[in-house]
């Protein structure tokens, strides 16, 4: 097999099973208000736990990754992931091992998103095979994510809510960590370009700050931070939206992240393609006007829906129930987009460093956007929780624009 095509599929797997533990945390906080009797806002809390230790280490990460190794630092994220996962079924009887494995998790997706996104650069020669295989890669997450939260819903029993049954899925988390650990031992990745001759890892640190600085990376910044504001806000809580508020199973809210993660990925895969004919700009604002529209084409036919009812399936459910996620389809060339166009802009050695950032962006806005639609949610109800989108939407179109500016500015 072609070295390099290797390399993207191990990629592209690592990818996936990191999309399945960092978004199961939806099913999660689901399951956990069920199973241990815990609040909307002490779950939503797992957000956190998740995203700020990818914000803390990715720091860390960007800096020191180019002396350890991408390749090594990914293997040994893949390896501390499946130990987790392997004593879950086993310690899990109360609500603070899931604060730990979340972290443990989001340190390990620090390496491993850190590590993908500088290896993308080593393994493409233009801007627009740059743009396509992030893409790709971003709408193979979205697969996994929609993989995760059916083969989760599986494990679910919606007759007794305090079974802790569903822990058995951690079982095949782990095996998966292993097998992806096995996949990228075989791939050969030639960092020769993510590396600068006689420089130190505290250097490499120092200079990564000094690239906040850049007018470009600020702007890029607020970008990432409202866009993932938004994805996380609905891709934490749409099972508990489904639930709560379309009046659905617990098994089949879970569903529905696997379905609105579906879009996701559809949408991030046909970006791939979409993006060699239009123009970045006029791609990514078009998404987020439609993003926006979506929410107010749906959630006013969230009202008055019935007590909910064990009965009901896909093939009964209300309209609403099928038409929300297809916003994720508008939503999901968004991030991948702006990532790849920041990338592109700045120097190979210099890409490891910028995937850092956009690693601490990302986890602040994830976040921050979990933990606001949490306590919106528990204070006045899941449809003005969701209505509560439409701020970042309105903030991310402008910022959109000034980016591009700053692209030009960057190029000329």
């Amino acid at each position: 097999m072609n070295s390099k095509l290797l390399v993207r599929l191990s990629l592209i797997f690592n990818y996936m099973v990191f999309a399945v533990l960092l978004n199961s945390v939806g099913a999660v906080i689901l399951q956990v208000q069920r199973t241990f009797d815990v609040s909307k806002a002490e779950a939503s809390v797992l957000e956190g736990f998740k995203d700020l230790p990818i914000a803390i280490f990715s720091f860390i990460v960007a800096s020191f990754l180019p002396k350890l190794g991408i390749r090594k630092g990914m293997l040994i994220a893949l390896f501390a992931v499946a130990a987790m996962c392997f004593l879950m079924p086993v310690i899990a009887d109360e609500f603070w091992y899931f604060k730990v494995l979340f972290a443990v998790v989001g340190v390990s997706f620090a390496i491993i998103k850190v590590s993908v996104f500088a290896t993308i650069g080593l393994v493409t020669d233009s801007p627009k095979e740059h743009s396509s295989l992030m893409s790709t890669i971003e709408g193979f997450f979205m697969v996994g994510v929609l993989l995760g939260n059916v083969f989760f819903s599986l494990f679910v029993n919606d007759s007794d809510p305090t079974s802790q049954s569903w822990l058995n899925i951690y079982w095949y988390l782990g095996a998966m960590s292993l097998v992806a650990a096995l996949l990228l031992f075989f791939a050969q990745i030639n960092e020769t370009e993510s590396k600068r001759e006689n420089t130190k890892a505290s250097d490499e640190f120092f200079d990564m700050l000094k690239l906040v600085a850049k007018p470009l990376v600020l702007v890029f910044a607020a970008s990432a931070f409202l866009f993932v504001l938004i994805e996380q806000s609905f891709m934490t809580w749409t099972p508990t939206f489904y639930q709560d508020v379309l009046k659905v199973p617990a098994s089949m809210g879970i569903q529905a992240g696997a379905v609105l993660a579906g879009a996701l990925a559809i949408g991030r895969l046909l970006a791939g393609f979409v993006l060699k004919k239009i123009h970045w700009l006029t791609f990514t604002l078009t998404c987020t006007i439609f993003v926006g529209a979506c929410v107010l084409l749906t959630l006013p036919l969230t009202s008055d829906q019935p007590v909910m009812n064990e009965t009901i399936t896909w093939f009964n459910a209300p309209f609403v129930v099928y038409l929300f996620p297809i916003l994720g389809i508008f939503l999901a060339p968004i991030y991948p987009t702006i990532n790849s166009v920041v990338l592109s802009a700045l120097p190979r050695y210099m890409q490891s460093s910028m995937s850092g950032l956009i690693v601490v962006f990302s986890a602040l806005g994830g976040t921050t956007g979990s933990i606001i639609t949490g306590n919106i949610f528990e204070a006045y109800g899941g449809t003005t929780a969701f209505y509560f989108s439409l701020i970042p939407i309105v903030g991310l179109c402008l910022i959109l624009i000034l980016l591009n500016i700053q692209v030009r500015k960057q190029a000329a």
